[in-house]
């Protein structure tokens, strides 16, 4: 598979499988994405990256607010998501491909875990989700 506009949709499927079925990850999914949701949310995720990765502009939205909004992430889930996305990215593209998706996405993450997780001042509270 060739990392374009044509293979992305093909790796996300790919990808959020393995999250829906993971033991840590997908009771997660499944209490914030209805399965009749699935289409939708897999269309959302789809622009998400083709804006990230090819600036196609087609994602408007909040990536923050709708992860900050579930309550429930606690950095062991951001740790699995970015291994499981590394895993499934490798065995997708070639590995020059796969090491920048997966340098890529561990950006959007160190943002993400930062935003949700770094509480200054506060004893114990964790910095960022562990890759």
């Amino acid at each position: 598979m060739i990392l374009d506009e044509s293979g992305l949709a093909p790796f996300l499927a790919a990808f959020y499988g393995r999250v829906r079925g993971d033991p840590l990850l997908g009771p997660v999914f499944a209490a914030a994405i209805p399965e009749a949701d699935w289409p939708r949310h897999m269309a959302t995720i789809e622009a998400f990256w083709s804006s990230v990765l090819f600036k196609t502009g087609r994602y408007k939205g909040n990536p923050f607010g709708r992860h900050q909004a579930l309550g429930a992430l606690r950095p062991e889930h951001c740790a699995r998501w970015l291994a499981l996305f590394r895993e499934t990215a490798a065995s997708c593209f070639a590995p020059d491909e796969a090491e920048a998706l997966h340098a890529r996405a561990e950006r959007i993450g160190a943002s993400l875990q930062a935003g949700l997780f770094f509480r200054p001042g506060e004893a114990g509270a964790p910095t960022a989700c562990p890759s």
